[in-house]
């Protein structure tokens, strides 16, 4: 594995006159569990675009094990590994559980008219592969009870779980996660956590998480790269950012009665 994991270089994106991102460079490196923390507008989640490839960079270079993805669409940046989730969830509603991990898979035999016709146990066999894959996956987040419903009927934690579970069906090296905690109730926050650990420990994941709980922050992350204003301001553990008055400042606004939330 490259040590230049995920790398990013002076990356810079504007819309129109507005500048979300100016020269941002940071790197995560293979096997890590890596925290984007900031104010809101920070650029936080407009990074998360670029390095997914659903924004093209203004100016700049990000790097993935070894190869240049900038500006690259969505769909090549996925085949080279990576995966996202989104702080709201895109459950496909009228699908079910199993359906919805089902479809994540690119490409499948079974999609290909003459791989169906002329290959039809190939076709079969690859299906039952990632049926089993996918009640694997239901069985590790404890949805398998929920495999046959509408996803739309899911409560807003177990559609969390089913987008980690949807991403994890592309067996992807990087996973950016943007505030997977956010909505979620409180007595599923320590189940996520865990889950995000398995992740890394279990299935060789490497994980770039956005999280405004900073509790999360420091459950998970051994690096924690702040952002401010478009850029990054400061990079440590948790502890060190939390006695750096730079980043007190720019994260919580100075304000006396809030430095003890960071």
């Amino acid at each position: 594995m490259p040590d230049e994991f995920l790398e990013l270089r002076e990356v810079s994106r504007s819309f129109g006159g507005l500048q979300a991102v100016v020269d941002c460079s940071f790197r995560v490196d293979a096997g890590t569990i890596t925290g984007l923390i900031g104010p809101n507008g920070a650029g936080k989640t407009t990074v998360t675009n670029l390095i997914a490839g659903e924004l093209a960079p203004t100016s700049g270079r990000i790097l993935f094990r070894g190869h240049a993805i900038s500006g690259r669409p969505a769909h090549e940046v996925a085949r080279r590994g990576v995966a996202r989730t989104f702080q709201l969830a895109r459950e496909l509603g009228r699908l079910t559980v199993l359906e919805n991990l089902l479809l994540a898979p690119y490409p499948q035999k079974g999609e290909r008219l003459w791989q169906a016709i002329v290959q039809p146990r190939a076709v079969r066999e690859e299906e039952e592969e990632l049926r089993s894959r996918a009640r694997a996956l239901l069985e590790r987040l404890q949805l398998a009870h929920l495999r046959n419903d509408l996803a739309e009927t899911l409560s807003g934690g177990q559609k969390k779980l089913l987008e980690i579970a949807r991403a994890m069906m592309t067996r992807p090296h990087l996973l950016l996660m943007d505030e997977p905690t956010a909505g979620v109730n409180p007595a599923l926050v320590d189940q996520l956590v865990r889950y995000i650990r398995v992740l890394r420990d279990e299935l060789g994941v490497t994980l770039l998480i956005i999280e405004h709980n900073l509790d999360v922050v420091d459950a998970l992350c051994e690096d924690v790269v702040v952002m401010a204003a478009g850029s990054v301001l400061a990079r440590g553990s948790l502890a060190d950012l939390r006695a750096d008055p730079a980043v007190v400042e720019a994260y919580l606004g100075g304000g006396g009665a809030r430095h003890a939330a960071l």
